[in-house]
């Protein structure tokens, strides 16, 4: 198995302070902006590779810039 990047889990508390609500009200409101702009089709898709990954967000990202493209200049 491959390791693609790292993140650092953040604890759980059971009483969060007004930090940490601050920066997941954050995370939320930048997650929910990116499914409005996110032109990938819903639902569960495997791939046996990384790169296999990136060919298919990579073709829908650009089908949905295209399609982005063409309402603006009509």
């Amino acid at each position: 198995m491959r390791t693609v990047g790292h993140r650092q889990e953040q604890p759980v508390h059971l009483h969060a302070s007004g930090r940490e609500l601050a920066e997941g009200a954050r995370f939320s409101e930048a997650i929910g902006r990116l499914s409005r702009l996110c032109f990938i089709p819903k639902g569960v898709t495997r791939f046996k590779t990384h790169d296999e990954a990136n060919r298919h967000w990579d073709f829908w990202l650009a089908k949905g810039m295209a399609a982005l493209a063409s309402t603006r200049i009509q």
